[in-house]
């Protein structure tokens, strides 16, 4: 199963992307998270994401160029608690080489229309660094509100400020 979205598609995680996890573990890459991460936490972090969606807890997704089918990112959204209530948490990285032409933006824009399908949450938070306008303009493009600045633990021991992006991927239910 893949999502479709004009130049992209995302694609399930799977085996074969942990040396795409390895190429966005670069410096650059990790500028705003907290920088690299060893090979044992890239190991770990794979696993995470391969088993993250049987575990019924979010979905990893690698970004394949079309028509190509050459990995140039990632992208996912996992549970989380968020001012007491549970919302999907979306995140992405595009590697430089392919960045500024709006690929994060349609791999977002197919990740949006998963997690919509699934009505499971409400909302959806994006939570890039106040230091990173790329992802901070793909909220913005993508119709996500800037709930607030806010500081945000990511890695776990690294804090950093951040936008708080939100959008509405399903309506309340109406209150009788």
């Amino acid at each position: 199963m893949s999502e479709k979205v004009s130049q992209v598609s995302i694609f399930p995680w799977s085996e074969s992307d942990l040396e795409l996890l390895r190429l966005i573990n670069a410096p650059e890459m990790m500028e705003h998270l907290g920088g690299p991460e060893t090979e044992e936490q890239l190991a770990i972090r794979h696993k995470r994401y391969l088993e993250i969606s049987g575990k019924g807890k979010g979905h990893m997704f690698s970004i394949v160029l079309l028509p190509d089918r050459e990995a140039v990112g990632s992208i996912g959204y996992w549970d989380s608690h968020w001012q007491g209530e549970y919302v999907y948490e979306v995140g992405w990285s595009v590697l430089p080489e392919f960045q500024g032409r709006g690929l994060a933006s349609s791999a977002l824009q197919a990740a949006i229309s998963h997690a919509s399908s699934e009505a499971k949450f409400r909302w959806m938070h994006a939570f890039p660094s106040i230091h990173n306008p790329a992802s901070n303009a793909v909220c913005r493009k993508l119709n996500f509100t800037l709930m607030s600045e806010c500081e945000f633990e990511y890695p776990l021991g690294h804090f950093m400020q951040c936008n708080d992006w939100r959008l509405e991927l399903t309506e309340s239910p109406s209150a009788d």
